[in-house]
């Protein structure tokens, strides 16, 4: 495994491996590293020649300058995690080196940017587009990985590669869970003992509202969703939706032919969890 800190270096190497015609997969993450990463990578060494992981904590993706100070950071940790899982190449830039200059680049991302995390993260999105255009340019993988938690970003993922031109395969990878339900995520590691404990009636909730689905219309089911966090006061519901898997857009009733997700999140003290659920 190689560990590449500049641009330069990086292109060098894949330039070769192009040469070779050999296919490339890219895992972007920030880094905290879990089994669900090791999943993408995993996936990605099965599907081709060369792995390429990237570690970045992308400022321009964070609308809370307290949520980018306290984003867990473990690169040690993580590397050796991706010694074990075989990754081929780690590209570990600076902010410096992915930023030499302010990026005003701004995407039309609308709707998909508009709902959901894009509601209540303003500027979340365009920050994501920023950081994942400069990756596909810098390393044109033939195929890039992203995991099911973030489903939003996925869909808005699939945009921006259709707006860049770009014929890279974006590849979904399933969600992780922990026994107890929990969805793996970086931010787990800032729950308190107390707070890990309260956090599964996350998914638990999920599931019991696709239970309802026979019997609940969708605008009764958030009305159901809502009171049942409200009677759990240290989960905050910052949003509950149920949308089609493309668009992005609400559903009003459970017609066939529409795949559906229902997407939410939640604070427990001082993080935020998203997690989501197929409703088809």
């Amino acid at each position: 495994m190689i560990v590449y800190r500049t641009r330069n270096d990086l292109t060098g190497h894949l330039n070769s491996v192009r040469g070779e015609n050999k296919s490339i997969g890219l895992v972007p993450t920030m880094g905290a590293l879990h089994l669900g990463h090791a999943s993408l990578v995993e996936k990605a060494a099965l599907e081709n020649d060369v792995v390429v992981v990237t570690i970045f904590v992308n400022p321009t993706q964070f609308n809370d300058p307290s949520d980018l100070e306290h984003y867990p950071r473990t690169l040690d940790r993580d590397l050796e995690m991706l010694r074990k899982l075989e990754a081929d190449l780690v590209f570990v830039p600076s902010v410096q080196e992915m930023y030499p200059e302010k990026d005003e680049r701004t995407f039309d991302l609308d709707p998909l940017d508009k709902v959901m995390e894009g509601k209540h993260r303003k500027g979340h999105f365009n920050g994501v587009a920023q950081i994942v255009s400069k990756l596909f340019m810098l390393i044109l993988p033939d195929r890039a990985y992203f995991g099911q938690k973030d489903f939003q970003q996925l869909v808005v993922v699939r945009r921006l590669t259709e707006i860049l031109g770009l014929d890279i395969q974006i590849v979904p990878c399933p969600i992780l869970r922990e026994k107890d339900g929990l969805a793996m995520s970086s931010r787990n590691e800032r729950l308190t003992r107390e707070e890990r404990k309260l956090a599964p009636f996350i998914y638990e909730t999920l599931k019991l509202a696709r239970e309802k689905t026979g019997e609940l219309s969708p605008s009764e089911l958030k009305d159901w969703v809502s009171d049942r966090f409200d009677r759990r006061p240290e989960l905050q519901l910052e949003y509950f939706e149920i949308v089609e898997d493309k668009g992005l857009m609400p559903v009003s009733d459970w017609k066939e032919g529409v795949n559906k997700v229902a997407c939410l999140a939640v604070h427990l003290g001082s993080v935020r969890l998203i997690d989501n659920l197929n409703f088809h």
